[in-house]
């Protein structure tokens, strides 16, 4: 718990960087309560979420230089001083740019320059504060920010894609992939998707999945859209996924980034290649709406104290779990 007489709190950080070993450096403990700088707001965390993000950070892979320590965390919700209850919009933005968040090179996202989530406190611009609605808990509205807002992108923004026609998910137990499978069922789309085991693929029909392919089966008849969340690993069978004129929505690279691609079937067949990351601000109010609306509950494979942090980063990065791995601070229903 956060001493406020020795000025500390409880925070998951990474202590040093290591491509090899990237838990070697995570570490659990007692740091400074943050600054907060002029105009900002004091975040008091219910829920926060572990992201591969998070993983890269400790190998000391980003889109900017990381200075070490730095706390983990993207994304979450939390209370202001008020007493009223957010949700953190992660793409922070430089000062004065106007248009697509998603655009600013400069922008960045918790634990990237300043400190991140996984903590009892964190600082954050205003502007990157929208209400909770009552509808969504701490714990779903907490992956709302980087895995959801980007499957609501690729979905809604990128893919084009109109209710009742076919899509495809490469994978169906991961953040983004479970986000798009939700998405897309109650969206109307007819959902499609990959697993590499029975598990993974019994909780892909548990939420909603239309038909269920072994990883790389090659399917019945092409669909309208491919969602590829791993890169080079699937993006093979991505493409002769696809049918002419359809899209390929991707927004990651967990197996590489190396995308080979049949330049002929590209030009011939007209296929569309769509990169995102994460979403715009009006993205986020959207999403949000559309959760509480659909009455949505995101799947979430576990829900541990942000004591237990070495045990939710050792599960994301072994690949143990079904959903997202959430830490909260305090008495956070579930």
């Amino acid at each position: 718990m956060a001493s406020s007489e020795a000025q500390t709190m409880l925070a998951v950080y990474a202590a040093k960087g290591d491509n090899d070993n990237p838990l070697a450096g995570l570490t659990v403990g007692q740091v400074p309560l943050p600054k907060v700088p002029e105009g900002w707001q004091r975040v008091k965390i219910e829920a926060a979420t572990v992201n591969w993000h998070d993983i890269f950070t400790l190998k000391g892979v980003g889109m900017h230089k990381i200075t070490f320590p730095i706390i983990l965390g993207c994304e979450g919700v939390g209370t202001l001083e008020d007493g009223s209850r957010v949700v953190i919009y992660p793409v922070m933005i430089s000062p004065g740019y106007i248009g697509d968040e998603t655009k600013d090179e400069k922008r960045n996202v918790p634990s990237e320059i300043k400190d991140g989530t996984l903590a009892e406190y964190v600082a954050i611009p205003p502007a990157n504060l929208l209400p909770l609605p009552k509808e969504i808990d701490s714990v779903s509205g907490s992956v709302l920010g980087i895995a959801w807002l980007t499957a609501y992108r690729m979905l809604f923004t990128k893919s084009g894609l109109r209710p009742g026609q076919t899509m495809l998910v490469q994978g169906s137990s991961g953040g983004v992939t479970t986000a798009l499978i939700q998405l897309g069922v109650a969206a109307g789309m007819r959902v499609w998707a990959t697993g590499r085991t029975a598990e993974k693929r019994k909780l892909s029909e548990s939420l909603g999945v239309e038909r269920m392919f072994e990883s790389g089966e090659t399917l019945p008849t092409q669909v309208d859209a491919v969602f590829d969340t791993s890169g080079t690993v699937t993006w093979k069978h991505s493409v002769a996924s696809v049918k002419a004129g359809g899209t390929i929505v991707v927004c990651g690279g967990h197996g590489g980034f190396e995308l080979p691609t049949d330049a002929f079937r590209l030009l011939v067949d007209q296929l569309s290649i769509h990169g995102v990351y994460a979403g715009t601000l009006d993205e986020f109010r959207d999403l949000i709406s559309f959760v509480a609306a659909k009455k949505i509950k995101p799947c979430v494979g576990k829900v541990l104290p942000l004591s237990d942090g070495l045990e939710a980063f050792k599960s994301v990065h072994e690949g143990k779990t079904q959903g997202k791995v959430i830490l909260t601070v305090g008495d956070v229903a579930v």
